[in-house]
């Protein structure tokens, strides 16, 4: 499927994207999320993988959008259960 990072058109598939990430250990996600297999991986570590490209020159938001057209599934660890900060009673 053809997308558009950083202004470049990319044909990736699920399987190039799959094979590409193995082997690579997951940075914390402290922000957006892509997960892969078992692993959850920063978008912006998974953008820098995929497209070879220094994760400066594109946003977290251009990757989750194509990796959820991929079939991927994303999300911001903000919404991760457990990550939310407790109020004080």
């Amino acid at each position: 499927m053809r997308v558009v990072i950083a202004r470049f058109p990319f044909d990736l598939t699920k399987a190039g994207v799959l094979e590409s990430m193995s082997g690579v250990k997951p940075e914390s996600a402290t922000g957006d999320f892509v997960t892969i297999g078992r692993r959850r991986y920063p978008a912006k570590q998974v953008g820098e993988v995929i497209t070879r490209q220094d994760r400066r020159d594109f946003s977290a938001g251009e990757v989750v959008r194509a990796m959820t057209r991929l079939g991927f599934t994303c999300g911001t660890a903000a919404d991760l259960p457990g990550d939310a900060p407790t109020e004080a009673v």
